[in-house]
């Protein structure tokens, strides 16, 4: 039995570029195919003799008044037994989808007052029930193209196991301001601090002798042990509570010595056993 993956989701999310690393791991992939012909596409490929192994359907709210038929395809399929398939669904924040339209100058397909909001909101409304019965959520909010890739790689090439959680730790400087979607917030503005040492002031947190002097008194270390302990407790709650994007935001007086090295830190202890989407940005390294 051939697999099928659905990749489905929100405009402006990531859908072609997932068809595309997709198919570069070589899925046969087929976009915005008419939903009536969503069964016997599958069938093909479920008694296709070995020809084609896995594919990959890409359904999106184009498929208009079509759209309803799916669930009863998909309640067929979970009946009879007779299709190995996934839904995978992408999605991002509202500002981030607007963002990205605007930035293509493309009209949202439900925009028909001309604005990308209107139609985002549509959108939302139609497609929710496909993101409530997803096996697979990939919130691409803080995600480049490149980590979309990757991560669909350790997904359905490497078989990595994955929950529906990105997290995202960001290190940040006080004085441009904190970052508006951070879901926990730590100061670390406490930490010895390399600004004052002038052979250090034009290095960063990336570099090890910042991280020496950071870590210096034993106090970062201390504090490193604390949160990661803390973030271990929350994260398989928060995926429990079916929360698909997790910002941590890591905040010193710039952005450049000390959050980078505690964040830095995090990331690379996190990374070792993370069975979620992890990445880390800073976001005022180099101001």
């Amino acid at each position: 039995m051939g697999k099928l993956l659905i990749i489905t989701g929100m405009s402006g999310a990531g859908k072609t570029i997932a068809l595309k690393s997709l198919e570069d791991m070589g899925y046969y992939c087929v976009d915005n195919l008419p939903i009536p012909l969503v069964d016997k596409f599958a069938e093909l490929i479920a008694d296709g003799n070995g020809q084609i192994s896995k594919a990959a359907l890409g359904i999106d709210v184009r498929s208009g008044g079509d759209l309803p038929l799916l669930k009863e395809i998909f309640d067929n399929w979970d009946i009879k037994g007779n299709v190995d398939y996934e839904v995978v669904f992408l999605d991002a924040a509202d500002e981030t989808l607007i963002k990205r339209f605007k930035e293509t100058r493309r009209a949202h397909p439900l925009s028909k007052d001309g604005r990308v909001e209107t139609g985002i909101e549509a959108e939302r409304q139609e497609m929710s029930w496909l993101k409530d019965n997803a096996d697979c959520i990939i919130d691409t909010t803080h995600l480049l193209t490149k980590e979309l890739r990757r991560q669909l790689a350790d997904i359905f090439e490497k078989h990595y196991p994955y929950e529906n959680l990105q997290v995202t730790i960001l290190s940040f400087g006080f004085k441009y301001g904190i970052p508006e979607d951070a879901d926990l917030l730590f100061d670390v503005r406490f930490l010895p601090n390399p600004y004052y040492v002038t052979e250090l002031r034009s290095h960063t947190g990336l570099e090890q002798d910042v991280r020496t002097y950071v870590q210096k008194d034993g106090t970062a270390d201390e504090f490193l042990t604390k949160l990661l302990d803390m973030v271990n407790f929350l994260i398989p709650h928060y995926i429990e509570e079916g929360k698909n994007q997790l910002l941590i935001g890591i905040g010193c007086t710039g952005g450049k010595h000390r959050s980078v090295t505690i964040a830095s830190l995090l990331y690379e202890k996190l990374k070792k056993t993370a069975d979620y989407g992890l990445r880390i940005d800073h976001r005022d390294i180099y101001h």
